[in-house]
């Protein structure tokens, strides 16, 4: 019998990756994304019928809490087991200090925090009832190394690594891991909104000398979900070139 996954943010970048990944390895998916779009449906039904997998959009605006919940009740309305969680969607922003709106600040929490943590809570009562669960957090480098310029990003990811040790301690016992990416610089659109100043100054610090694929992240994801990690809770897989 097929597992099933969700994964947001699944329509480019890691998640996309994910996506792909997930569904070549046997994986049903629904595949959460902010809104429709028509490209994305294409290669949505190239890979279902390449894999024979079954995937299902859905969509909602992680920064309305009402979208969140109307989406994933649909999925769960399916009644399906759900195996995988990946909350791989997130929001970049850099500023200094005195630079960053206190408003512009909670907008990047709601999504990289309040958001990841409500998709969790609705879904870890599934897999409580199931007995069995893993949930992957995408975080960041960004979470655990401070960098000037990073304040709203930096301590969301920071904030979302806490919650992710903390709530693989709450959930163990009913079978449920939960576990944390953290991904340095990645060849996505995000890790590319850098200068080349700032990417060739990252790149400098990394023993690999170059930047991480997607399909690495996504293929370390797909460890974590297997049996092969069914003693793994409560960590944070860092993949960032050998970052010093």
């Amino acid at each position: 019998m097929k597992k099933n996954a969700i994964i947001t943010g699944a329509n480019r970048g890691i998640g996309y990756e994910l996506l792909k990944t997930f569904t070549k390895a046997g994986y049903n998916v629904w595949a959460c994304v902010r809104k429709k779009n028509e490209e994305f449906e294409a290669q949505i039904h190239n890979i279902a019928k390449e894999t024979g997998a079954t995937i299902t959009t859905v969509y909602f605006d992680l920064s309305d809490d009402k979208q969140i919940q109307e989406g994933i009740k649909s999925i769960l309305k399916e009644k399906k087991s759900i195996d995988v969680l990946i909350n791989n969607a997130g929001v970049p922003y850099g500023g200094l200090l005195t630079m960053t709106p206190v408003d512009k600040l909670r907008k990047v929490y709601d999504i990289n925090v309040f958001a990841q943590v409500q998709i969790m809570q609705l879904v870890a009562r599934q897999m409580m009832r199931q007995k069995s669960g893993c949930i992957i957090n995408m975080c960041s480098v960004g979470g655990i190394e401070a960098s000037p310029g990073y304040l709203a990003y930096g301590s969301s990811k920071a904030a979302l690594i806490w919650i992710t040790k903390s709530v693989s301690r709450e959930l163990g016992s009913y079978g449920i891991r939960v576990n944390g990416i953290a991904p340095g610089l990645i060849d996505t659109d995000m890790g590319n909104y850098k200068s080349k100043e700032e990417l060739d100054k990252v790149l400098n610090r990394t023993s690999i000398m170059r930047m991480g694929k997607p399909e690495e992240v996504a293929k370390a994801a797909l460890y974590i979900a297997s049996e092969d990690a069914s003693y793994m809770t409560g960590q944070i897989l860092v993949i960032d070139g050998g970052r010093v």
